[in-house]
């Protein structure tokens, strides 16, 4: 197993746009949690620009398959988004 992030970049008016699909968006992040693969999530502040994911998985598909069903990607709320493999040394 190994550890990946799903970095996203949002739209400027993220914050006003997010409403609608806010509930939909934190499901779909229970979901790949309940599942054993998502460890870890939030948005970045001050600027509100971002936000990481920490996925744990055999391969990048895991994340890169989270972003394209994410209703915040679907719905032009992501600007750009990518996976890393993170090699984590303290765990």
């Amino acid at each position: 197993m190994a550890y990946f992030i799903l970095f996203y970049e949002t739209v400027d008016d993220y914050l006003e746009k997010r409403g609608t699909y806010r509930q939909v968006h934190l499901q779909h992040a229970e979901n790949a949690k309940k599942d054993g693969h998502l460890v870890l999530a939030g948005a970045f502040a001050n600027p509100a620009d971002g936000a990481a994911l920490i996925f744990k998985s055999d391969s990048p598909e895991i994340a890169q398959a989270f972003a394209k069903n994410d209703p915040y990607v679907q719905n032009g709320l992501i600007k750009n988004w990518s996976v890393r493999e993170w090699t984590v040394v303290i765990e």
